[in-house]
């Protein structure tokens, strides 16, 4: 398995990656990929890509998303974010992109990559960093959540002024390992087709990380 995490991120990351769960949760990981290779996803070499594309001194905003899409082609590391090709855009997506269009008057972009977002600090962050084809949620459980929760704490404690996106309840339970004082916590249900209704549409995320971005005199992100 082909894994690379960027140079601040491994930094500070490199004593959890010394910690008996991660290196046991690696084992776990490598023999699913051995065993499955072309049913687990995202591919190994984009396994940290969220980490990759958005490093820890250049982080603004975080998304978290729950595990990767379980569908063959969709996933490539970044929660939500689906590869280039991928028409229609998975239902969440959509949502997501019909309230940015509905907040800042944005057009529906032409693709659903969200790497544009990572490259300008959004770190699009799954709790579980890898998932079996066909089986959402297959590899909860496995580890990966003590390590994305380990690096919200980091972001937490080593960090000021960042936001926080969560959205549904699975995502509202990090919100015990961030610092108000110090962040912004935006909280929705999640955008998925079932709930979206009920509070995500008009919930008014983007403009509101923008406006926080602009008052600590950091650059806002496009949207």
């Amino acid at each position: 398995m082909n894994v690379r995490i960027e140079s601040s991120w491994k930094r500070v990351l490199n004593d959890e990656f010394e910690q008996k769960y991660f290196k046991e949760l690696t084992q776990k990981v490598k023999e699913l990929y051995l065993n499955n290779t072309d049913k687990i996803f995202p591919k190994g070499a984009d396994i940290f890509r969220a980490f990759d594309l958005c490093p820890f001194d250049q982080t603004k905003v975080i998304i978290l998303g729950q595990d990767p899409y379980p569908t063959r082609g969709h996933a490539h590391g970044l929660s939500f974010s689906v590869n280039d090709h991928v028409k229609p855009f998975p239902k969440s997506l959509k949502n997501i992109f019909s309230e940015i269009n509905n907040d800042i008057g944005k057009p529906f972009p032409e693709n659903g990559n969200l790497s544009r977002w990572a490259e300008q600090g959004v770190l699009l962050l799954n709790a579980v960093l890898t998932v079996e084809e066909g089986r959402p949620d297959s590899h909860k459980g496995i580890g990966w959540e003590q390590f994305t929760d380990s690096v919200i704490k980091m972001l937490s404690t080593q960090k000021e002024h960042l936001i926080f996106m969560l959205w549904g309840a699975k995502a509202g339970q990090k919100r015990r390992l961030i610092d108000e004082g110090k962040h912004k916590v935006l909280y929705s249900v999640h955008p998925s087709p079932l709930s979206a209704y009920r509070g995500f549409f008009g919930c008014k995320h983007f403009s509101k990380a923008n406006d926080y971005l602009l008052m600590n005199k950091l650059t806002p992100i496009d949207w």
